[in-house]
């Protein structure tokens, strides 16, 4: 089955000073299994783009997987932020709060990034 890419959004609260990485360390161990892997991704290669503002920060990831797997990938990417937490490899424990988690669409201007990630 020929892969697809799609969008998803949500937002956090975060402490300051806590890293904005570790929210997309949690997607990848989610999805992977660990932060640190061989590509490529075996469920669905992802890029998280991280937005921080003050205590919030809005993610945004872009994944490519094939349509029967959609809802499982979205699944685990709002589990991985629903978990609030995780230890980064440097020791540091970030925490932080799902606030909203949900489906988006792929914009024109992430075409391009989409078609790699089909691709891999």
């Amino acid at each position: 089955m020929v892969r697809r890419a799609y969008a998803h959004d949500a937002v956090v609260a975060i402490h300051d000073g806590a890293s904005a990485n570790a929210l997309g360390g949690a997607i990848t161990i989610a999805l992977c299994g660990h932060w640190d892997h061989p590509p490529p991704c075996p469920l669905a290669p992802h890029h998280t783009a991280t937005f921080p503002s003050g205590e919030t920060v809005t993610l945004r990831v872009l994944f490519a997987t094939e349509p029967a797997n959609e809802r499982r990938v979205r699944l685990l990417i709002t589990e991985a932020l629903a978990s609030g937490q995780l230890t980064g490899p440097d020791g540091q424990l970030t925490t932080w709060q799902l606030q909203s988690a949900a489906a988006g669409m792929v914009r024109p201007d992430e075409r391009e990034h989409a078609a790699q990630l089909i691709a891999h």
